[in-house]
């Protein structure tokens, strides 16, 4: 009976193979707990809190006291703000414009997909709750 040693031949052919990295498993898009409450606070804004106050805006809240402006000091939170109020009244209706600035700030296509997909679920909470 003959022995045959399978460990060998392996141990030759190794270095032959060609070896391959673990590919790194896909991140779940996320967004951080400071961007997540822009995403709530987006929820109580007006669509007219994305237009540019006007002269007149601006006058009466010097007068009379009162801030028209929401917009946030930071580009990339502004433009997480204007997409959520968009996508809180208007759902995956979103101006191009507003999705091109949103990529341009460095969110990603997936993180707006969550983003939407979450806003969604508490437009749709919202309307069963008021029938209720």
């Amino acid at each position: 009976m003959a022995y045959l040693n399978f460990a060998e031949p392996a141990a030759a052919l190794a270095p032959a193979l060609p070896r391959h990295d673990p590919v790194p498993a896909k991140q779940q898009p996320s967004l951080s707990a400071l961007e997540w409450s822009v995403v709530a606070l987006a929820r109580r804004d007006r669509l007219s809190s994305l237009r540019q106050p006007s002269r007149v805006a601006k006058a009466f809240a010097a007068v009379f006291g009162g801030n028209n402006d929401n917009r946030l000091a930071d580009p990339r939170l502004e433009a997480l703000r204007r997409v959520s109020v968009h996508a809180w009244y208007h759902s995956f209706a979103i101006p191009e414009y507003e999705v091109e600035s949103f990529y341009e700030a460095g969110f990603s296509p997936e993180q707006l997909e969550l983003l939407l997909t979450s806003i969604s679920r508490g437009r749709s909470e919202r309307r069963r709750k008021a029938y209720a």
